[in-house]
């Protein structure tokens, strides 16, 4: 048994989370992204949404602060104005996780590219469109 671990975090992520080494990049993707075929490793988290699972990561491993740009969310396509309420959900999550990093945009296509790269992909049910986010692990 284990202290302070969410309830979120299955025992697959966990020792993911527990894996992963400074530099090594997780995506948190929303219900619309192609999961599957992007990732090396998955984690279904069905039932939960983006924030849930954003709180319970950040709550297990540091963000890091050596990169210039630790926290990458999906840039929206072109035409579209409006700015999705999930990235000031995302923000004041990591704020109340005490992190303090610049968070920068992908084009949609980079941002896959990206995703492909990473240690890992948890696929979460968020329904909010542009809610995939990549994070980089800092050291404790």
């Amino acid at each position: 048994m284990l202290k302070n671990v969410p309830n979120i975090i299955s025992p697959e992520l966990l020792k993911i989370l527990d894996e992963m080494g400074h530099g090594d990049e997780i995506v948190i993707a929303d219900g619309n992204f192609p999961s599957s075929s992007c990732a090396k490793r998955l984690v279904r988290l069905d039932g939960h949404s983006g924030t849930q699972v954003l709180d319970a990561v950040l709550k297990m491993i540091p963000v890091d602060t050596y990169s210039e740009n630790p926290i990458y969310l999906m840039k929206v396509v072109d035409g579209v104005k409006t700015v999705p309420e999930i990235w000031s959900e995302y923000e004041k999550t990591i704020k109340a996780n005490n992190e303090r990093c610049k968070i920068d945009n992908l084009e949609r296509f980079e941002f896959y590219e990206r995703a492909k790269k990473a240690y890992a992909i948890i696929a979460t049910s968020e329904s909010a469109l542009y809610a995939n986010i990549i994070i980089t692990k800092g050291v404790l």
